[in-house]
């Protein structure tokens, strides 16, 4: 099994801030313009922007201008490849467990023979 994928230290890295991953969820819902993002927060707008670069440099979120608005939407199919790889660390630790009783039931029979 294949566990290896893009930078996924950087993209969770960027997840493991809450700031980082309301800004994710915010961007899902609608796209926000980086100034009404910075609104939600008890931070400063310099503050909001780096969190968003981190974001933007994971591959999370893009940024493009509407106007004179800079908004931030987020990537969903870089989510969904961090979904994927989750998903085999869950079945690759699944079979690994399910190996383990296993080995627990047969030593039980054994034992108790």
């Amino acid at each position: 099994m294949q566990l290896v994928a893009p930078d996924f230290d950087s993209l969770f890295a960027a997840l493991a801030d809450r700031t980082r991953r309301d800004i994710v969820r915010r961007a899902i819902d609608s796209e926000e313009g980086v100034a009404e993002l910075a609104s939600h927060y008890r931070m400063s707008f310099a503050a909001v922007q780096k969190h968003i670069a981190v974001l933007e440099r994971a591959g999370l979120v893009t940024k493009h201008r509407i106007g004179r608005r800079k908004v931030v939407r987020t990537n969903v199919e870089t989510l969904r490849t961090a979904r994927r790889m989750l998903d085999q660390y869950e079945e690759l630790w699944r079979g690994r467990i399910d190996r383990m009783s296993e080995l627990v039931n047969e030593y039980t029979r054994e034992t108790h023979q």
